[in-house]
């Protein structure tokens, strides 16, 4: 589902990550602020966007305060107005101030993610698939891939183990096309799914005759990509990679296109705006 993350390390990634910003303690709060104080606050959006991330924004204080408060005004994946309130909180100023860079930090990245992924979205067609890739910061694959869910995007696999995608160096090591798939149908199961990545007209046809479920065109130019699709002619599914921004998005999603699959969402994504204030 869209708005739900898959993630059994959340946890153990949220402890690491407040590990390493508080280390032995806060010594700056702990020595202005008694133990004893509460405070209540909100948190802005600072420009418009994609939301994403306020469950786990919520979670990283419940890793330190089980007492704090957090009273969400907006879902993930809705359209958020700048200055809008994204949530009220109330509780110990402490837990909150020891808190407060690790889930900013996790809300803007995804937030950030989210927003990206809808702007590639707005510029194609309703059948083409907006998909991410596997550059994804380490450690935060399912949280960034959750993210450009909720920007309206799709997951491609999550990682090696999931799908079957051979690329130009499966293709060196093999000595061609049709060996490659020829090793990887001998030793996958009768119905998984095979893509290849090809370069030319040539690798297309050579992927064709191998009857490859997926053909990715990647670093086509958009002439190039016509040519490819009039080759295929809906023989087989059609994803487009590299060098994809929203730019020249528009130009290689012509007719015939199933799929493009965009690094730049995750890899080179800006955080978007957003800050916590106390009242």
């Amino acid at each position: 589902m869209k708005n739900s993350i898959d993630f059994k390390g959340l946890e153990k990634f949220i402890r690491e990550a407040l590990e390493e910003d508080i280390g032995t303690g806060d010594i700056t709060t702990n020595a202005v602020i008694s133990d004893n104080e509460v405070t209540v606050g909100k948190v802005i959006a600072k420009e418009d966007l994609i939301l994403c991330g306020l469950n786990i924004f919520e979670y990283v204080f419940l890793c330190l305060d089980k007492n704090i408060k957090i009273d969400p005004k907006h879902a993930d994946g809705e359209k958020v107005k700048n200055r809008s309130t994204l949530l009220t909180f109330s509780g110990s100023a402490r837990s909150l101030l020891a808190g407060e860079r690790v889930a900013l930090n996790i809300l803007q990245r995804l937030s950030g993610i989210a927003t990206l992924t809808m702007k590639f979205v707005e510029k194609v067609p309703s059948t083409v698939s907006v998909l991410d890739t596997r550059k994804t910061t380490p450690g935060m694959r399912a949280l960034e891939k959750y993210a450009v869910r909720c920007g309206g995007g799709t997951n491609h696999r999550f990682g090696l183990y999931d799908a079957v995608l051979i690329k130009d160096n499966h293709i060196k090591a093999a000595g061609s096309i049709s060996k490659a798939v020829e090793k990887a149908r001998k030793n996958i199961p009768p119905l998984q799914k095979i893509e290849v990545e090809v370069k030319n007209a040539e690798e297309v046809k050579e992927a064709l005759r191998m009857e490859c479920d997926i053909i990715m065109l990647d670093n086509m130019s958009p002439e190039q990509v016509k040519e490819a699709v009039k080759i295929i002619n809906k023989r087989s599914r059609i994803e487009i990679s590299g060098n994809i921004g929203l730019s020249n998005i528009q130009k290689i999603a012509s007719e015939g296109i199933d799929y493009i699959s965009v690094g730049a969402l995750t890899h080179s994504t800006p955080t978007v705006d957003i800050s916590m204030v106390f009242d």
